[in-house]
């Protein structure tokens, strides 16, 4: 099974906000869902990222894939640095 970590479009029409969640990657865009790690809200000015790391990470260590947009969230937070760090912390022990 394909995990993959991409956002779930929520809100009213023409007022988007999303929910950063890990899915199968064969469940459609807003269908079914494993876990929510956080959401983005574009709309407003800054756009809000709200996401939590531990389980962001955790999910990536179980090998499961982000989109391009999470993956650019993901830098934006600082979670790609973390996820760096931790690859690299257990590659030299």
């Amino acid at each position: 099974m394909a995990v993959k970590i991409r956002l779930k479009r929520m809100g009213a029409k023409k007022r988007p906000f999303y929910r950063v969640v890990v899915s199968d990657s064969r469940s459609p865009r807003d269908g079914r869902f494993i876990e929510t790690l956080g959401h983005y809200d574009s709309t407003t000015e800054p756009a809000v990222i709200k996401i939590d790391e531990e389980k962001a990470i955790d999910w990536l260590q179980k090998g499961a894939q982000p989109t391009d947009t999470v993956k650019n969230l993901f830098s934006q937070t600082g979670i790609l640095k973390k996820w760096d760090e931790v690859k690299r912390s257990k590659k030299e022990a």
